[in-house]
């Protein structure tokens, strides 16, 4: 999620779409002989006002074109040529479509001249707006020291060098450089990348954190990641300068040079993480209240009977956006104690009997439902993984991957596990298509697809897992 403070510049967005549809819809009054009678709005049936049918048809598909192009993202980052070239393809699409209304209502009676000048004039106070917006907010930003973001470097390559000239130079884009950290010794760092830490906690309205990714460690990159999701700043990543870029993560470019943010995935979107979640809670609900009410307390009897302890197992797990939260599942081994680095393996002697039944059949995991009431898991999407396991898988996969895999909750069951890779690691093939099949689901997401996954996992329950031991 793109986070942005500011008093107004917000309203600009909408301003300019609301003069662009008033001006697309002003001028297709002047220059379109629409009939007299049509022009009475309520006069006539809907689809013999031409003029009404024209203003519906005009904003449904500006603002559908608009939106498949990004006509409207313009960032202050954004050169000239890129909005020029923003104008021309809206130029191109809209035409095509003001040309098929017309070809579609024949009473629509408008010479192709005609709709040409009002196609050219239209464009020309738009382009002329946009650009005076854009060159506007440059010279509020130099002249007054308004609209600015603050941000903090952390790093000393050679991305990182050119960022901060760019910050100190290009004063019109509006970015103040507060401080910059790195473990080098040169002359304008402010500390060294541990000491950012108390520094971002004693800072506030910071806007915006650039992580040089040679120069940190994944558990650096964990701990940057979860303070811009809990302060609503933005974190973007300077790239390694001799890799390429993932397409997973969104390039932006400030001068030519490349800065990652992470992208805006569909699950992300408002609409579908109200249906996901709309979804997580119904069958959670169902699974406590119909299941996990009575199953707990015949399993309090038989974990208790077997071994001392708790009926449930609490361990720390890493979230969205690396938040830390307990992961609850029901006891199966004589011990409560997390030991670090040790995934259960075949013929594991902690495993009590009862615990082993729970394990095969997956029932273990029932508690969990109880974290996806609670916010912190989904039914379906990536398994959440031990915290030391996620500092050490980190170093085995690609970070821009394994940083995309963390940008949605991760879910009781998921499509790595119904394709084989749950449980014990052995390899290294073995998180690399973990991580494949997690971020495949994420670019890939619908409601369909968890409830495809969820009916494989009840028949693998049933059929029996190689690796559920």
């Amino acid at each position: 999620m793109e986070y942005t403070r500011g008093r107004f510049s917000w309203l600009i967005r909408p301003l300019l779409v609301f003069f662009d549809l008033f001006i697309i819809n002003l001028l297709a009054y002047y220059f379109f002989n629409f009939n007299a009678e049509n022009l009475h709005f309520f006069s006539s049936a809907f689809f013999n006002n031409k003029h009404l049918l024209y203003i519906v048809y005009s904003v449904v598909f500006w603002m559908f074109s608009t939106s498949f192009i990004s006509f409207y993202n313009v960032y202050r980052y954004t050169s000239a040529i890129n909005i020029l070239s923003l104008l021309i393809k809206q130029f191109l699409i809209f035409s095509i479509l003001v040309y098929a209304f017309i070809g579609a209502f024949r009473s629509v009676n408008v010479q192709a001249f005609v709709t040409f000048k009002y196609l050219i004039s239209t464009f020309v106070f738009i382009s002329l707006v946009k650009f005076l917006s854009y060159y506007l907010l440059r010279a509020y930003r130099l002249k007054l020291k308004g609209n600015v973001r603050r941000v903090v470097i952390i790093g000393d390559t050679e991305g990182a060098n050119e960022l901060k000239s760019i910050f100190n130079q290009k004063k019109e884009l509006g970015y103040r450089l507060l401080a910059r950290f790195s473990n080098s010794k040169a002359e304008d760092i402010t500390g060294s990348i541990k000491e950012s830490f108390s520094f971002l906690e004693d800072t506030s309205g910071i806007d915006e954190i650039y992580c040089a990714m040679d120069e940190l460690t994944e558990n650096q990159v964990n701990e940057f990641v979860k303070y811009a999701n809990i302060h609503h700043c933005n974190i973007k990543f300077i790239p390694e300068t001799k890799k390429l870029f993932s397409k997973r993560l969104k390039t932006d470019f400030y001068n030519y040079l490349p800065v990652l943010s992470i992208q805006e995935v569909a699950l992300n979107h408002d609409f579908n993480k109200l249906i996901k979640r709309t979804f997580d809670v119904i069958f959670s609900l169902f699974i406590i209240v119909f299941i996990l009410s009575w199953v707990s307390v015949i399993l309090f009897i038989l974990i208790k009977f077997e071994s001392k302890g708790p009926l449930f197992y609490k361990h720390k797990r890493n979230g969205i956006n690396y938040k830390e939260f307990n992961c609850y599942k029901f006891r199966s081994l004589k011990t409560i104690k997390e030991v670090q680095g040790t995934y259960v393996q075949q013929n594991d002697t902690r495993v009590t009997k009862i615990g082993k039944f729970l394990r095969q059949t997956s029932i273990d995991e029932v508690p969990q439902f109880i974290n996806v009431l609670l916010g912190d898991m989904s039914v379906v999407g990536p398994r959440p993984h031990m915290l030391s396991y996620t500092e050490e898988y980190s170093k085995k996969i690609d970070k821009y991957n394994f940083i995309f895999r963390h940008h949605v909750k991760p879910g009781i069951t998921g499509l790595a596990q119904i394709k084989g890779y749950r449980g014990e690691i052995k390899s290294d093939e073995d998180i690399i298509n973990r991580i494949k099949f997690d971020n495949f689901y994420i670019e890939n997401w619908s409601i369909l697809l968890d409830i495809r996954i969820i009916i494989q996992t009840t028949l693998n329950i049933f059929k029996g897992e190689e690796k559920a031991y």
